[in-house]
């Protein structure tokens, strides 16, 4: 395993140092690696998950998102009814290394990972996953997909959007404020009865999150880190949906999908 491991990196490597005056091969499938926000769920219209609106491997129709997949697709048709959501509902980074696992048995050429955003929204900040959990189960994600992705294949990580600035956009929306109270949505940071100090524990943490992302990311030749753009980006409240407030929109998949492929690995394409 730990041989595999080896000469998929060496192989990625040659990958990376190829790509460094142009992007490297297109991939013919891919596999998303997440959460509700990679599912879509509570996008538009009706509750429940909508993959086809995915950011990542989502290919529906006249919905305004263009996916990595759908634009990936249209640069090589080789890639047609290959995309994987592997993606869950309420996934925390512990469930990511079983997720990998999907998408190595899957054989596929190109993983997206945007994960994190379910181990800062919890109960309340004491119920947050810690930074060295967080660590120990991202780097166990990237061995799994280092040790069992076929050579060349290469691998994209999101950082997690701020849910500080969720809570900033809509905390004078009376709706909004009834409907996380309500469905006890991401009350580490939502609740009404959080102190401010609550809620810069959790911003802090999810900086910390994402900076492990970066961090484990580097170490591996065939992935590439958004570099915060996901976290940094000014999202309003028409990014978000108007079934929970709390997932992205069709507009917020629409921009998580535009932004994030500006950052990947064909990104000029």
């Amino acid at each position: 395993m730990r041989i595999r491991a080896l000469l998929a990196g060496l192989v990625a490597a040659v990958v990376w140092a190829s790509a460094a005056s142009g992007s490297p091969p297109l991939p013919n499938s891919i596999a998303s690696i997440g959460d509700s926000i990679t599912r879509a769920t509570n996008v538009c219209c009706w509750y429940g998950d909508h993959p086809a609106q995915s950011w990542s491997t989502g290919g529906g129709y006249f919905d305004g998102v263009s996916s990595h997949y759908e634009r990936l697709r249209a640069l090589t048709p080789s890639i047609r009814g290959n995309n994987y959501n592997n993606a869950r509902a309420g996934a925390r980074m512990a469930d990511a290394p079983q997720q990998a696992q999907a998408a190595v048995a899957q054989g596929t050429r190109y993983v997206t990972i945007l994960m994190g955003a379910n181990d800062v929204c919890t109960s309340s900040p004491a119920a947050m996953t810690s930074v060295e959990d967080f660590t120990a189960q991202f780097s166990a994600t990237m061995n799994v997909l280092a040790a069992g992705l076929p050579p060349g294949a290469l691998v994209f990580v999101s950082s997690i959007p701020n849910v500080y600035r969720l809570w900033q956009v809509l905390r004078d929306n009376a709706v909004a404020q009834l409907v996380w109270r309500a469905a006890r949505i991401c009350q580490s940071m939502l609740s009404p009865f959080n102190m401010e100090e609550d809620r810069r524990a959790v911003l802090e943490r999810e900086r910390a999150f994402n900076e492990i992302l970066g961090n484990v990311c580097a170490q591996y030749a065939f992935c590439r880190f958004d570099g915060h753009a996901v976290f940094d980006y000014p999202f309003a409240s028409h990014h978000v949906s108007r079934l929970d407030f709390f997932h992205p929109s069709l507009a917020g998949q629409a921009t998580l999908a535009t932004l994030t492929w500006s950052k990947s690995w064909w990104g000029s394409s």
